[in-house]
């Protein structure tokens, strides 16, 4: 982000911008919020609207920022201060390190900061809270050269993070944390039972609004927008989902043959919030897909019901735990063996960090683990579900070949009924061409994502 000019900050009413110093003490309420096992979509909920898109966006790069925040916090203050002075610390530390990345210029920052530790939860700490960042101020570049020495500090991940990255993508585990630390960009998905790519780049150029062709129905915006603003968004003519993502209903279902008679059965499994489900609906001919998502949480499954709703789509949505089929199968789906099954299977999220970037800070490295047997059952659970000739695939949005690549292959040498197609495999952020040519890759600057396409021989 450019450095903006100082600005005088306004008085916060309802009827101007929030001073800059509210916008800090809630971002770093919400960073204790997120240090202390809570979610960034959890703390963003209990920050008052009129300061929500502030304070998400500073969030975030606190987030991005945050290894770097905390190596420059224990040089400040070897003895680590309570959690509240700590987040607020940091807060100012992860936004200030850097002219480059700055949303204001530093010493606003460190002003706004001061004045937020008087107002708020940490005012019995704010003598202590301005000595640190005016020494900040005063000797930052050496400060933060001190830091260089620490990875965690130079790529904002867990060390356990970058080492697993290091085993698994020896040639491009730097690609992915420089990835993983830009912000992403907006892509959409055409739905093309309404419009082609070009009708719709069209209506964006009409409002000024640029985009690029990616994947087989996908345009990455220049600039993100409001989908409020967007042509006919309301109308079911477009959605958001990242380009990667956009993979996974060509590949289930090119070269599928249909079944005389009748529309071919169609399983997604953990489906919410549904942006595959209408996907596999709008790429096939209308009519030709029976389309069953699953999702076990049911607040969850209303947003699959929403989004197809928006769409004009229809699907079967259950609120069903996948792995347990003799709760919905044969009740809710009369036990008719799929021809073809999406296993979206939960993951790390390792490859949608930069959407997400409180995942590497809330993740642990047992959780890979723990995940992995949810992944392997799943496999295990409902490939008996899928006719002979029927295919699946599994996706996850994880750069971790522990559930990606490590999974499928182990699943293979216990199944003699699996036959591996050629899929995309892992798809690495920032790396939007593979040498093997399975993605021809109009993918532009997409998620990390991996995908394995399984056919069942007997």
């Amino acid at each position: 982000m450019n450095q903006k000019p100082e600005k005088k900050q306004p008085t916060a009413d309802q009827h101007h911008a929030p001073a800059l110093w509210q916008q800090l003490d809630a971002v770093a309420q919400a960073l204790h919020g997120i240090l202390g096992g809570q979610s960034s979509k959890t703390v963003l909920a209990q920050v008052p609207q009129r300061l929500r898109p502030g304070v998400q966006a500073l969030l975030f790069q606190v987030l991005r920022n945050l290894g770097r925040a905390q190596a420059l916090q224990k040089q400040l203050a070897p003895r680590a201060p309570a959690p509240k002075v700590s987040a607020l610390l940091c807060t100012a530390l992860a936004l200030a390190w850097t002219d480059e990345q700055a949303p204001y210029p530093p010493f606003t920052l460190v002003n706004q900061a001061v004045e937020a530790a008087k107002r708020g939860a940490a005012r019995a700490q704010s003598g202590f809270i301005n000595a640190c960042l005016r020494r900040f101020l005063r000797e930052r570049d050496a400060l933060v050269a001190a830091t260089q020495a620490s990875p965690v500090a130079v790529w904002n991940h867990p060390a356990w993070w970058i080492e697993r990255l290091k085993k698994d993508h020896p040639q491009d585990w730097q690609t992915i944390l420089a990835a993983n630390n830009a912000q992403p960009p907006m892509t959409l998905r055409v739905n093309q039972q309404k419009c082609t790519q070009s009708q719709y780049l069209k209506a964006l150029e009409a409002i000024d609004l640029r985009a690029s062709l990616v994947a087989d129905m996908g345009l990455q915006l220049e600039h993100a927008a409001p989908v409020n603003e967007l042509p006919h968004f309301a109308e079911g003519w477009a959605s958001v989902q990242d380009a990667a993502a956009q993979l996974a209903a060509p590949l289930l279902l090119k070269g599928l043959t249909p079944v005389a008679g009748r529309p071919l059965r169609v399983l997604d499994a953990c489906a919410a919030p549904g942006g595959k489900t209408a996907h596999l609906l709008e790429y096939a001919a209308p009519g030709s897909l029976q389309v069953t998502a699953l999702e076990i949480d049911a607040e969850r499954a209303h947003r699959i019901d929403d989004t197809l709703g928006r769409l004009g789509l229809k699907a079967q949505v259950l609120v069903a735990d996948a792995s347990a089929p003799d709760q919905w199968f044969a009740s809710q789906c009369g036990g008719e063996l799929f021809d073809a099954i999406l296993l979206d299977a939960p993951c790390s999220a390792s490859g949608i960090v930069r959407r997400q970037p409180d995942a590497r800070w809330l993740r642990r490295e047992t959780d890979i683990a723990q995940l992995g047997e949810i992944q392997s059952r799943l496999l295990d659970t409902l490939w008996p579900l899928l006719q002979p000739g029927g295919r699946m695939v599994y996706c996850t949005c994880s750069v971790f070949k522990a559930e990606g690549e490590a999974q499928v292959q182990a699943f293979l040498a216990r199944n003699t009924t699996a036959l591996s197609l050629p899929a995309a495999g892992h798809l690495i952020p920032g790396k939007p061409e593979k040498a093997d040519g399975l993605t021809d890759n109009a993918l532009g600057d997409h998620d990390g994502f991996y995908y394995a396409l399984l056919e069942k021989t007997r």
